[in-house]
């Protein structure tokens, strides 16, 4: 028979021992509140992280609207002296002295094909978004030429259509047949069910309008008038269109007076990343602070002023 071996009474007690119910419960506790602060530091994480991403793609739209509509509105009655061209003709025969139209809200009948004349433009009525019409003459320089034969373009990238017109030329002085493009841009804001508002433009080119960029929400113009004769503009200060419409009766005079354009874009992020609605409060274009915002989508205004360099008397 082998012989039994006797543990000694430490060694017993010391294999018998374990957590009590109150050590255990304690343990669990602290594993929940470490958890719970990991969980809180990643949420927390996370949030700043979306907000900053919303935040940059907001600066992203604002500038590239800004830039877009800056740059056309910058060229508005842009019609070069030609060098050839006789002093009585010096330039193309484009229409310069109604260079630029704008809409305290939508223009009621945008399409560039049934309204060359711009006094045809009409509102669909004030309040809402703003638009603007804007002409110039075009090249492969002031427009992103086609990759096909080099022609200008409209603002949605459209060959524009080639103006044959009628001018003197120095040597010799006889009336000569020159070709020539005009862009004719039209820039509103606009919303569908399935798409978010955005700047839409519709060009002369014969294309369907078109959103150039998106969660624009809204757009807004105000004018300096300015005399026409005076080299440097003395503007006291800016008007709307309904304002402007009201200054003279005849249409294309008082449009000719516009010698500044303030442009104001209002810009909403993608998604609802706003923690709450006082945090997604926000400034809108005419100053005041909007507290009760629609959703927690986070929005910011952009503002720029442009100078039209290209006026002309009419």
């Amino acid at each position: 028979m082998s012989a039994i071996r006797s543990v000694p009474p430490g060694a017993r007690s010391l294999r018998m021992s374990g957590l009590s119910l109150v050590e255990l419960m304690v343990s669990i506790a602290i594993g929940l509140v470490v958890t719970i602060a990991v969980l809180s530091s990643y949420i927390g994480s996370l949030g700043a992280t979306r907000m900053a991403e919303a935040q940059v793609r907001m600066n992203e739209d604002g500038q590239a609207a800004l830039t877009i509509l800056a740059q056309t509105i910058r060229m508005a009655g842009n019609n070069p002296k030609q060098q050839d061209y006789a002093s009585t003709t010096p330039r193309n025969p484009i229409t310069t002295t109604f260079i630029i139209r704008g809409c305290d809200g939508t223009f009621s009948n945008i399409d560039v094909a049934a309204t060359t004349n711009y006094a045809d433009l009409t509102c669909a009525g004030s309040g809402g978004p703003d638009s603007i019409a804007v002409r110039y003459e075009a090249d492969r320089y002031n427009t992103v030429p086609n990759t096909a034969g080099g022609l200008p373009t409209d603002c949605l990238g459209q060959d524009l259509p080639v103006i044959t017109g009628n001018v003197l030329k120095n040597v010799p002085a006889v009336p000569t047949d020159v070709t020539y493009t005009v862009a004719d841009n039209r820039f509103y804001v606009s919303s569908t069910v399935s798409l978010s508002p955005g700047l839409y433009c519709k060009g002369n080119g014969g294309a369907t309008a078109q959103r150039l960029v998106e969660n624009v929400e809204d757009l807004q113009f105000i004018y300096g008038a300015a005399p026409i004769a005076a080299a440097t503009p003395p503007v006291a200060g800016y008007i709307t269109a309904s304002t402007l419409d009201g200054l003279d009766p005849d249409i294309a005079l008082r449009w000719s007076k516009v010698a500044t354009v303030r442009i104001c874009v209002l810009i909403r992020s993608e998604e609802a990343v706003a923690p709450d609605a006082a945090s997604a409060g926000y400034t809108q274009c005419d100053g005041t602070t909007n507290s009760s915002p629609p959703d927690l989508r986070l929005r910011k205004a952009y503002s720029t002023t442009v100078v039209l360099r290209n006026r002309q008397a009419p």
